[in-house]
């Protein structure tokens, strides 16, 4: 997210969770985890919403037609507002901040593992049973990409702690020692 996003975005989660604090925070979580999901998913809806030469009242008619069986009331009287402030193209940076401080109001900890190979659902439970003795969270929400070229192992991201156990990070720290020592 850019700066410019982030500026935008701040005031407005906030102002959504402020709204959205007489409901459940898990309804919260789960109308922002529908409207992420149905943006990213949508190329088409992206474009339409970002598009500055589509009218707000269109772009209105959209969003209910989109969302709204799918979602609270509150959350679409949001969305309509985000329309008519001409801010509806930053949504996926306004969602992405609103999930940000619902995760951290619901002490849900988001933690990015990037794994050579898929993990079983056996292994995500030892890890995400560690993770919550690490950080002391309730709830751990693990994002999980594969990457081969790790070659073995995993990195795991807690806010801006890195806890690299790859092949490819033992490596780099082995070389990274060695051409230390000869110097």
């Amino acid at each position: 997210m850019s700066s410019k996003n982030v500026k935008i975005a701040q005031p407005y989660a906030e102002a959504f969770l402020e709204l959205s604090s007489k409901g459940s925070l898990e309804s919260v979580i789960n109308d922002l985890n529908c409207v992420s999901s149905s943006v990213s998913g949508s190329a088409e809806l992206k474009t339409l919403l970002s598009n500055p030469l589509i009218n707000s009242q269109t772009k209105k008619n959209v969003v209910r037609s989109v969302f709204n069986d799918k979602i609270d009331s509150n959350t679409l009287k949001f969305l309509l507002v985000l329309c008519d402030r001409g801010r509806i193209s930053y949504l996926e940076s306004i969602i992405d901040k609103a999930l940000e401080l619902a995760y951290k109001a619901a002490s849900i900890e988001t933690v990015k593992v990037i794994s050579s190979v898929p993990f079983t659902s056996a292994q995500q439970e030892a890890l995400i049973s560690k993770l919550k003795k690490m950080t002391g969270a309730e709830q751990i929400r693990l994002e999980i990409t594969t990457n081969s070229n790790l070659i073995g192992g995993f990195i795991v991201q807690v806010g801006s702690k890195i806890i690299d156990t790859s092949i490819q990070g033992q490596l780099k720290q082995l070389s990274s020692y060695l051409g230390s020592s000869v110097l």
